[in-house]
């Protein structure tokens, strides 16, 4: 049986989670979680997700997630795949590490989203790893980088700020917000609230009208014309949308860079069409075979050579970057 396509649409966030295969110590290897937190920073910057806690423990991973456009399903297969191709690659192993297709539970934007943050951040505490005091000492997870002043700009530390009491990014907003989560690890009614199965199993976490209106949309295959484009939509519809957002996303490009799409040169590796490739793959989902038909680059597979050799030359990666500073706000 198929699986359901998953619910997707600009900015939503969602609790995921996978674990090794037969539960096994997938983590515990040298370098093999350093690894993966730095595949899960690539995966970030390369489909513009905000993560809002993170930690990675000895046989599985907890992820809080907030998208900017509908691509869970293909940033979680990357981030995946790229890691386990360098796993199995680094051991000379071949297999399968993980136990199937990842969990994903959508969540309502602001308190509900806030605590799957504590969740994920108390996790080496439920686990014993670490005392309550020091699960910042937790060194495979979000806490441990938060305080810091080099953290991973595709790290967000709003949620978890806000929903402790209005704290300020800060090492004394930090220190506070240590106090908090000691706090939760302490208090019965909060243990059992964030021990409960709700965040791990089911479909959508949120109050009534939120779920009300998210189940709504499914069953009655909405599309919207505003940001929510996705929601419940056909496999063969999202494909479509998403085309949708990558063109306009290249002619945002292309507006940038001053380049006019319609005189561009026939050469398949004209330099012109590799930049706009290189930024349409650092900011965006874009498959190199919508890429190769699009700007006519011959064979998906040469679009990746294109690029790459492009951005290990100093120029090429000099005009990328240029280009994408003038298109962030």
């Amino acid at each position: 049986m198929a699986y359901p396509v998953r619910i997707e649409y600009p900015g939503a966030c969602y609790h995921v989670i996978n674990r090794g295969n037969y539960r096994r110590s997938l983590f515990e290897g040298q370098g093999a979680a350093e690894a993966f937190i730095r595949t899960l920073g690539e995966a970030a910057e390369r489909f513009g997700w905000e993560i809002h806690a993170y930690v990675v423990m000895r046989n599985h991973f907890h992820l809080a997630v907030r998208i900017g456009e509908p691509n869970l399903s293909v940033g979680m297969q990357w981030l995946q795949s790229t890691w386990v191709r360098r796993y199995n690659g680094y051991r000379r192993v071949v297999g399968r590490p993980f136990q199937g297709r990842y969990k994903a539970i959508l969540f309502e934007p602001g308190s509900a989203f806030a605590q799957v943050c504590h969740y994920i951040h108390l996790n080496p505490v439920r686990a014993k790893i670490v005392n309550a005091e020091q699960a910042a000492r937790h060194q495979h997870g979000s806490l441990a980088w938060f305080p810091r002043k080099d953290r991973p700009r595709w790290l967000n530390s709003t949620t978890v700020l806000i929903h402790a009491g209005q704290l300020s990014d800060t090492l004394e907003g930090w220190r506070c917000y240590g106090d908090y989560l000691a706090f939760l690890a302490g208090d019965k009614a909060a243990q059992r609230d964030l021990a409960s199965k709700r965040f791990s199993r089911g479909w959508c976490v949120g109050n009534k009208s939120f779920k009300a209106k998210i189940r709504g949309q499914i069953e009655g295959r909405v599309f919207e014309s505003s940001g929510e484009r996705f929601i419940g939509l056909e496999r063969e519809i999202v494909q479509l949308e998403r085309r949708a957002l990558w063109e306009e996303a290249l002619q945002k490009l292309a507006r940038c860079a001053g380049i006019e799409l319609g005189d561009l040169s026939k050469k398949k590796s004209a330099p012109l069409k590799v930049q706009l490739a290189a930024a349409m793959k650092e900011t965006t989902s874009v498959s190199n075979g919508w890429l190769a038909s699009r700007l006519n680059m011959g064979r998906p597979a040469s679009v990746s050579q294109f690029v790459r050799r492009w951005l290990l030359s100093r120029h090429g990666r000099t005009v990328t970057e240029h280009l994408l500073s003038r298109v962030k706000p």
